[in-house]
């Protein structure tokens, strides 16, 4: 494990689709520990829960886990994340911090660590993930944002944009974005102080914002999405492929 990494996962209670979906027990874990267990099996360094409520850091710390409480007003996760950095690492050790979404329990630890693999190019401020689309109703679904990159090295993209369209135009692979982050500290701080930008705003897509700045975004091509878990029928599905994990 390293010093320089840390990995944060944000976890709030306010959810209109599924209420207390941190809490919701999967295969006995509540689904922020079974996020939190697959960070850890990541093995790159602490991981911590950054959440702005009691009974989330209650669950995470009564499995073994650290958790920092947060401010309650943060616009998102990104947000979340640096308040809670400037509380668990205040000596500035970590260089590199990953944003691990609390509602992916069955996320890779495998692809957590592949995230890291673009910040070995000094020239990449961010580095993120993606999985070739497999199925064809997903190229048109405006809830599978995109990413349209070109390609660096087999398995890497440098990105050029996210977007809820079908892009690019034309044959060859679609790409689905998965929203796993891997930031330079100096980058995340940047990008926190930034102001929205007009695609970010249009697109819906916060990592707009980097790329509208300037920053650079490489992308780690992996084999699948994990499932985020939304809804009700989200969450029984993660319940069978965890159930059968154990």
């Amino acid at each position: 494990m390293a010093d320089d990494v840390l990995i944060l996962i944000p976890a709030r209670m306010a959810s209109t689709r599924l209420p207390g979906k941190p809490l919701a027990d999967i295969a006995g874990l509540p689904m922020i520990v079974q996020v939190l267990r697959r960070a850890e099996e990541a093995k790159l360094g602490p991981v911590v829960v950054a959440t702005d409520d009691e009974t989330i850091a209650t669950a995470v710390e009564k499995a073994g886990g650290r958790a920092v409480m947060t401010r309650a007003d943060h616009p998102s996760g990104s947000d979340r994340i640096f308040e809670a950095l400037g509380i668990a690492d205040a000596k500035g050790q970590a260089r590199i911090i990953v944003n691990v979404q609390g509602d992916l329990p069955t996320v890779s630890p495998a692809d957590i660590a592949a995230a890291l693999g673009p910040l070995a190019d000094p020239a990449v401020d961010i580095a993120t993930l993606a999985a070739e689309i497999r199925k064809p109703e997903e190229r048109s679904n405006p809830n599978v944002v995109k990413v349209v990159g070109s390609p660096v090295t087999p398995g890497r993209l440098h990105a050029l944009y996210f977007t809820r369209a079908t892009a690019p135009h034309g044959d060859g692979p679609l790409y689905h974005h998965i929203g796993l982050y891997a930031y330079r500290r100096a980058a995340l701080e940047r990008f926190v102080k930034l102001p929205p930008s007009p695609l970010e705003q249009r697109e819906k897509l916060e990592q707009l914002r980097a790329l509208e700045a300037g920053m650079r975004i490489d992308v780690t091509i992996v084999g699948s999405v994990p499932l985020g878990v939304d809804t009700p029928e989200d969450l029984e599905t993660a319940r069978a492929l965890l159930g059968r994990r154990n």
